[in-house]
């Protein structure tokens, strides 16, 4: 049975477009795990906390790496510890339930009242970790052959997955899921954005800030281009340095809290400015003050 809509619209910390707002809430009342994409730094992890501070629930995060597998989402049996006890130890390891702990989705079905779990970065691992998790995501159970228990979910968890398109996901993993694409702000949402973390920034700074920011994103070649967290970085590191709103196009203070890696740091210094070369590490030392 479908959940009852709820209305997310956002939290005093997010600014979330009408569009983002409507795929939350399709996916709660759906009961469907929401599946959001997009460059790295516009906001997706945020999202999660987002939903869990609008509407009071607790967030449960599972951070997923290269060698993460399915099974530790579920529940992990700590056979070295039982060896360990059952040697050592004076406790009675015919008691395997103790030597179970449950990963994180495992944590989120026996929550006592309802969770946002975030799965975030679920591109990360194997091809095959995504097809893993069908079974345990369409009916939120799972089985502990250890144990012989089922453990199912008391409450449904509003789950929200994250992925920076690294891979292809499989068909039959879309196929279960809500998908939403957050595109990279235009200038007007992300004054929207700045405004919550920088409320009483002067307008000139900002103008100034905003123009190359967006300048420095469009130009070609970058292998990292700078996000919406770069900026807002950058804008405390301005501040901070006391610059000149007429200073920041021409001279690019800080220009290492934008980018993140030397051959883009090399292409801004020699498009932008024509600097030779030999004096680029030099510039890359004293841009580099602030990151």
């Amino acid at each position: 049975m479908a959940r009852k809509a709820v209305d997310y619209k956002g939290s005093s910390d997010y600014i979330v477009s009408d569009e983002l707002r409507n795929s939350v809430n399709i996916a709660i009342a759906l009961q469907k795990p929401l599946l959001i994409k997009g460059e790295p730094g516009t906001g997706k992890t945020m999202l999660a906390q987002s939903i869990a501070d609008s509407l009071g629930l607790k967030l449960i995060i599972w951070n997923i790496k290269s060698t993460t597998k399915a099974q530790e989402g579920l529940y992990v049996y700590d056979t070295v510890q039982r060896l360990y006890d059952s040697q050592f130890g004076e406790s009675d390891v015919a008691d395997i339930k103790k030597y179970i702990k449950l990963g994180k989705l495992g944590e989120a079905f026996l929550a006592s009242e309802p969770v946002v779990l975030l799965i975030d970065e679920i591109d990360k691992a194997d091809l095959e970790f995504p097809n893993d998790l069908l079974w345990e995501l369409d009916q939120m159970s799972f089985y502990i052959p250890e144990t012989r228990e089922i453990i199912t979910a008391a409450n449904r968890p509003i789950v929200i997955i994250t992925s920076n398109a690294e891979k292809e996901l499989p068909d039959a993993f879309l196929r279960r899921c809500i998908f939403h694409y957050i595109a990279f702000p235009d200038p007007e949402g992300m004054e929207k954005i700045v405004a919550v973390h920088h409320p009483r920034l002067e307008k000139r700074l900002l103008e100034q800030a905003m123009e190359t920011f967006y300048m420095l994103r469009n130009i070609p070649n970058l292998q990292k281009r700078p996000s919406t967290s770069e900026l807002i970085d950058w804008l405390q590191a301005l501040v901070i340095g006391g610059i000149s709103p007429n200073k920041i196009k021409q001279d690019l203070p800080f220009l290492g809290v934008l980018l993140k890696k030397n051959e883009d740091l090399d292409i801004i210094l020699n498009q932008l400015h024509g600097k030779a070369q030999s004096r680029v590490q030099n510039a890359k030392g004293s841009f580099n003050r602030y990151r």
